[in-house]
């Protein structure tokens, strides 16, 4: 199993030296989230939300470093950790945007990139951008198979029903193709995932029931597309407190990759320091990696 640090929510001064430590520490990856604004009036109901007016539970000043950006940043100075989204919301985006940003990210990363991608929830992020909400899975659904041929260097080209691509050159391009994970616990995306793409990862932590449920359907729609002897990916962030034994049975049910966040566990006192907690924060990830990534190996 493989484990993936999340730094969605870590201080962006602290990105780049978490992403350092980790790289030598036995973590296969970084995972991070993509938003590209927080709406000061909000009226899109967040998917998971528990509250009663649909709000997410993190705050309107929460930021949101661009993913693309963020991976070349970290990739400058790690050599061995894989960068994956979860999830970039690349239908808010254009599909020309979408494949300069993240084919130049894959490069400067050696092809270090996963993109996980998804539909995303916030209607008033596509108002910004001129993108239709409303068509964004089935603009999803065209654009990986569209990306895929952008990418493949020299000559490309594409035609669908939503893009229309003519021949250009569209370098650099990466070397190896960029894997894609679905993200989203519907069925439409479980659907798209599994016919699709080269993985999926659940949205949210799942508590371990829900966890080894997500990773049935998972199986099950990987049978139904005629894909349950091919590689595939499967992504699971878990509501539990670490646990060897809990890995394990995540790792014999299929549970390729594991996304956790050890640096959570460190929360600012009174007296604490920017250096103190960014030091307490790479403490408790080294930790992590020595009882629980290094015991699973």
């Amino acid at each position: 199993m493989r484990f993936h640090q999340a730094v969605t929510f870590l201080p962006i001064e602290e990105t780049l030296h978490l992403a350092q430590a980790c790289d030598g520490l036995g973590y296969s990856g970084i995972y991070l989230s993509d938003h590209l604004f927080n709406p000061r009036d909000l009226s899109s109901r967040y998917t998971y939300s528990k509250a009663p007016d649909g709000s997410p539970f993190w705050e309107k000043e929460t930021a949101w470093p661009d993913p693309m950006c963020l991976i070349s940043a970290m990739a400058a100075v790690t050599t061995n950790l894989r960068f994956t989204t979860g999830i970039y919301i690349a239908p808010v985006r254009d599909l020309i945007t979408v494949a300069k940003s993240v084919g130049t990210a894959a490069v400067l990363s050696h092809d270090r990139v996963t993109l996980g991608v998804g539909v995303g929830w916030c209607e008033e992020e596509y108002i910004q951008t001129g993108q239709d909400f409303h068509t964004r899975g089935k603009r999803l659904n065209e654009m990986i198979p569209a990306l895929r041929a952008l990418w493949k260097g020299g000559w490309v080209e594409f035609h669908g029903e939503y893009y229309d691509v003519p021949a250009c050159q569209m370098n650099p391009s990466p070397s190896l193709p960029v894997p894609f994970v679905g993200g989203g616990d519907s069925e439409v995306a479980l659907v798209r995932a599994t016919t699709l793409c080269d993985g999926w990862v659940n949205t949210g932590a799942a508590t371990p029931d829900e966890a080894f449920a997500q990773v049935n359907r998972v199986k099950d729609a990987l049978k139904r597309a005629g894909r349950e002897n091919e590689p595939f990916s499967v992504y699971v962030a878990v509501r539990a407190y670490p646990d060897l034994d809990l890995y394990h049975r995540l790792e014999d049910a299929g549970v390729t990759d594991l996304l956790c966040a050890p640096w959570m566990a460190v929360k600012a006192k009174d007296g604490d320091t920017p250096d103190s907690i960014r030091a307490a924060r790479l403490a408790v990830s080294e930790q992590f990696a020595e009882h629980f990534i290094a015991a699973m190996d």
